[in-house]
């Protein structure tokens, strides 16, 4: 399966657990804001975001790779926006590949709470 496979299953989720105004970077939604790094340019698209009682919370789905560097800078500025805007972050994370969200999770010290998707 791919992302975009698990991005529709983290967005059905989202929508059975009471949250509205969802955008997802996917196909059949409006997407959401790209946040940029000034320092190299970089960008970062959240998989999808939501809101519950007025609090923008985001959901990322997490898949092993080898690109862990980018992974885990994404995971923080999500962490962080989720935080400053009073919501949370969710690691939407496919049967086989929890030990590895655990991981990063804890490496980047990001506080995330860590949903099974099948």
């Amino acid at each position: 399966m791919n992302k975009h496979t698990y991005i529709s299953q983290a967005t059905d989720w989202a929508k059975a657990h009471g949250f509205t105004h969802i955008k997802a970077n996917t196909d059949g939604f409006e997407k959401p804001i790209t946040y940029g790094r000034q320092q190299d340019g970089e960008s970062f698209v959240p998989d999808a975001t939501g809101r519950q009682f007025g609090q923008k919370s985001y959901f990322e789905v997490v898949l092993k790779t080898d690109d862990t560097n980018r992974l885990r800078s994404k995971l923080k500025l999500l962490g962080r926006l989720a935080a400053i805007q009073g919501g949370q972050l969710y690691l939407m994370v496919p049967k086989g590949h929890l030990p590895f969200a655990k991981a990063i999770a804890s490496d980047c010290c990001v506080s995330a709470e860590m949903v099974n998707l099948r």
